[in-house]
């Protein structure tokens, strides 16, 4: 696979942190999210793939349990794994496959035309997989192209026996620590979504934003489980608020549970015991959609932290984290917020993330 070859990715949601740029995808462990957002500065910059792995590796890799970078120049694919990540590399002349699990540096791979990546990351990959750009996404497994252009993707399994190369490189260490921010399936780009990217989902002709009519999510923008699959989801209230929010009409609202935001929301697809919190905000010009917004108290490695997804709003929702220029949020991608984060609605609308 060329580097010329469109970025048509697709992952299934899981625990590590997977960095996407326009040739390259790496993956780090949970515990290296600090690092996850010091390589998307990079990756987001332009930085070339030796660059990140320089990045990676500066401070060694006592600390480092895992790491996956997969790159391609030319018509050339190099993979590099550590720990628990494998990479599967189908080429015109056959399949070759990286196993960071049976070395103690790491191993590396290369192969030339090659036509779809399977990246196995940590865990077993369960869930639908998710379409997705240039972003920080968490991920068990990344294909490349995306899953529903690859006939019978077939995961990397258990008993392929890799031929590593050990190789142990240095890199000067790097200057100062970069903001961490987690962003799902968040394109490299900024502003409002334009109509050059189809939504994932179209509304009716006879109706703003599609959810007007009943409130309910469309099932093609069934949201990803948040938090780390398998784990337990969060408490429908939580004994606590987890942030509040700070609307630019005055309005606060404390996130203890579900908080739909909308010119008119609803929530009929939730269960009546769940008892979401609706709040309705002014929109003069129609630019925030009736059902636009849901924020909520985190899960599993999200759990303590609220996390915002947009339910499929024609406009769009803009994300600015602390320290980070502004994204575009994905529909039905949930991104957790941070303390200082500003959500734009549009219409003049804005909402500022505080601590509880």
């Amino acid at each position: 696979m060329s580097d010329r070859d469109p970025t048509t990715r697709s992952y299934v949601p899981g625990e590590w942190y997977a960095v996407l740029g326009p040739s390259l995808v790496l993956a780090l462990p949970p515990d290296r999210r600090d690092l996850a957002a010091a390589a998307w500065a990079l990756v987001d910059a332009g930085g070339p793939a030796d660059e990140v792995l320089d990045l990676v590796l500066a401070a060694g890799l006592s600390d480092l349990a895992g790491l996956a970078l997969v790159s391609t120049e030319g018509e050339r694919t190099r993979a590099v794994v550590r720990g628990r990540a494998v990479c599967l590399l189908d080429a015109e002349d056959g399949e070759t496959v990286a196993d960071g699990r049976a070395v103690t540096t790491w191993t590396e791979a290369t192969a030339d035309h090659v036509r779809a990546i399977s990246l196995e990351l940590g865990t077993t990959a369960t869930g639908p997989a998710l379409q997705v750009g240039d972003g920080l996404v968490r991920a068990a497994r990344v294909l490349w192209p995306a899953e529903q252009q690859v006939v019978n993707p077939r995961p990397v399994v258990e008993q392929v026996t890799p031929r590593p190369v050990v190789e142990q490189r240095g890199a000067p260490a790097t200057s100062g620590p970069l903001p961490v921010v987690e962003q799902r399936g968040a394109p490299a780009t900024s502003g409002r979504r334009d109509h050059d990217e189809p939504p994932a989902w179209s509304p009716a002709s006879d109706d703003h934003d599609g959810l007007t009519r009943d409130g309910e999510v469309p099932p093609d923008l069934v949201r990803p489980p948040v938090g780390i699959p398998g784990q337990e989801p969060a408490p429908e209230v939580t004994a606590a608020p987890v942030a509040r929010l700070s609307l630019s009409t005055g309005e606060e609202v404390e996130v203890d549970r579900v908080v739909i935001i909308g010119r008119a929301p609803e929530a009929r697809r939730f269960t009546a015991t769940q008892r979401p919190r609706l709040v309705a905000v002014p929109s003069p010009q129609q630019e925030i959609s009736s059902t636009h917004l849901e924020v909520r108290p985190g899960s599993g490695a999200d759990h303590g932290s609220a996390v915002v997804t947009d339910l499929g709003s024609t406009n769009g929702t803009l994300l600015t984290q602390p320290g980070l220029p502004q994204e575009p949020l994905r529909p039905g991608i949930p991104v957790q917020l941070l303390p200082g984060a500003v959500i734009d609605l549009g219409d003049g609308l804005t909402i500022a993330v505080d601590r509880p």
